[in-house]
C-alpha cells in the first residue's frame, strides 16, 4: 500500500469515471420497506434508473411520483434486466421470491444481491434454486427501529458502510457490479469478506445486542419499581435500549436467522457478567480477597480503553470546524488471491471508498482496536 494525501486522492477521483469500475445504470429493488425504500430513494437521487416490486402495492403511488418504476409482479421485474437486483424482502419470503425470479432472470446480465443481516443462510437459499453463480452477498450497516415505506429516507444511507460477502465460487465480475452500485451510486464505503466472518461479526455487534437490550426492558417490565426506574431513566438507558423498540417479531426473526452464533456469544457474555458479579461479592465481603477483587474490577473496566480512545477520536473528527488530515491509501489486489486480500484489508480496519481499477481501490482507515 502507498500513502496518498487528500489532494492526490481528490485528483484521482476526477479521473475515476474513466478508469474505475462501471456503475450500474439500472437497479432493481425487491421490497420497498425501510431499507429497500431508502435504498431506492438513494439510488434515484444519484441519477440511477430504479425498478421495484413490493408484495403490497400501497407504496406505488408515492414511489412512482418519486420516479421509481414499479412492477406488478416479480417476473416482469426480472424480465426488465436490471444490472443489479437487490433483494430487500424478509428472509422468510426469500425461497418464494427466488423461485419466482429464476425463470425470468437473465443471469448472464443481472447480478443478484441482498441486504440481509445474515449471509450464510441467504447463500444457501440462493444456491438451492441455482442462482449462486450470479449472487454476491451484501449488508448495509444502517437502519433504525422504524419499518415500512413510510419510514423510507435516502439519508438513512448517509455515510453508511456496507459489508459485501463472497464464497469460494464467487465471480469477481459480480463483486465489481455490486461494489459499483455501493461506492458510486450510493456514495458509500464497503468492506469485503466471507460469509462466515460476516455472520460472526454481525452477531457480536447487532444480533446479540438486540437480545441484551430486550432483556433490559423485560427486566424493567418485571420490576415492581418499574415506574420509579422509568422516571429516573436518562441517556444511558435510552442508548442501551433503543434497538429494543424495534418490532419484536422482526427482532426475533433476525436473531433466529443467526441463532448459533448468537447463542454462543450470549453464553460468553453471561460468563463475563457472572464473573463481575463474583468480584463485586468478594469486594463487598471484605477480607484478603477484597483488594484482589478490586484490581480485577479495575482491569475489567479498563480493558476497552483502546476502543474508547478510537471512538473519541472519531467523534472529534466529525465536530464542526475540526481540522483533521485524512490519509487515504491505495489497495492493490492480487487477481489470484483477491478473497484473501480483501479479508485482510477488512481485518486491518480499512474501508474501501471507491475502485479506480478492477483490482485497485482507494481506502481509508476505519475504526480499529488493537
Amino acid at each position: 500500500m502507498t500513502h496518498e494525501t487528500v489532494e492526490a486522492w481528490t485528483h484521482d477521483m476526477r479521473s475515476m469515471a474513466q478508469e474505475g469500475v462501471e456503475a450500474p445504470q439500472r437497479v432493481g429493488i425487491v421490497g420497498l420497506g425501510l431499507i429497500g425504500g431508502s435504498l431506492a430513494l438513494r439510488l434515484k437521487s444519484s441519477g440511477c434508473q430504479v425498478l421495484a416490486w413490493n408484495h403490497r402495492q400501497h407504496p406505488y403511488a408515492h414511489a412512482r411520483a418519486m420516479g421509481i418504476e414499479c412492477f406488478d409482479n416479480l417476473t416482469d421485474l426480472a424480465a426488465a434486466r436490471p444490472d443489479v437486483l437487490v433483494l430487500c424482502n424478509p428472509l422468510a419470503a426469500m425461497p418464494a421470491v427466488l423461485e419466482q425470479l429464476k425463470p425470468a432472470l437473465d443471469t448472464q446480465h443481472t447480478t443478484l444481491t441482498d441486504v440481509g443481516s445474515v449471509k450464510g443462510i441467504v447463500r444457501q437459499q440462493v444456491k438451492r434454486v441455482g442462482l449462486d453463480d450470479c449472487y454476491v452477498g451484501a449488508h448495509p450497516m444502517c437502519g433504525n427501529e422504524l419499518s415500512g415505506w413510510q419510514a423510507a429516507d435516502e439519508h438513512l444511507f448517509h455515510d453508511a458502510l456496507w459489508a459485501m460477502t463472497f464464497c469460494e465460487h464467487t465471480d469477481y465480475r459480480r463483486v465489481m457490479a455490486v461494489a459499483g452500485m455501493i461506492t458510486r451510486q450510493c456514495r458509500n464505503r464497503l468492506i469485503i469478506l466471507d460469509d462466515q466472518t460476516h455472520d460472526r461479526a454481525a452477531a457480536l455487534i447487532s444480533h446479540m445486542p438486540h437480545v441484551v437490550a430486550t432483556s433490559f426492558i423485560n427486566m424493567l417490565t418485571d420490576n415492581a419499581d418499574r415506574n420509579i426506574a422509568m422516571a429516573l431513566s436518562a441517556g444511558s438507558w435510552r442508548d442501551m435500549t433503543r434497538v429494543a423498540l424495534t418490532d419484536p417479531d422482526r427482532t426475533k426473526a433476525m436473531v433466529e436467522e443467526n441463532g448459533g452464533e448468537v447463542a454462543q456469544l450470549l453464553r460468553s457474555l453471561s460468563a463475563r457478567i457472572l464473573a463481575v458479579a463474583d468480584e463485586l461479592d468478594a469486594e463487598q465481603a471484605g477480607g484478603a480477597e477484597a483488594a484482589q477483587a478490586d484490581q480485577r474490577l479495575d482491569a475489567f473496566f479498563a480493558k476497552g480503553d483502546d476502543y474508547r480512545r478510537r471512538k473519541a477520536m472519531m467523534k472529534r473528527q466529525k465536530e464542526p470546524g475540526e481540522q483533521t488530515e485524512v490519509l487515504f491509501n491505495t489497495l492493490h489486489v492480487n487477481p489470484d488471491h483477491w478473497r484473501e486480500d480483501f479479508l485482510a484489508s477488512a481485518k486491518r480496519g480499512e474501508h474501501i471508498v471507491r475502485f479506480t481499477a478492477p483490482f485497485r481501490a482507494i481506502i481509508e482507515d476505519g475504526p480499529s482496536v488493537k
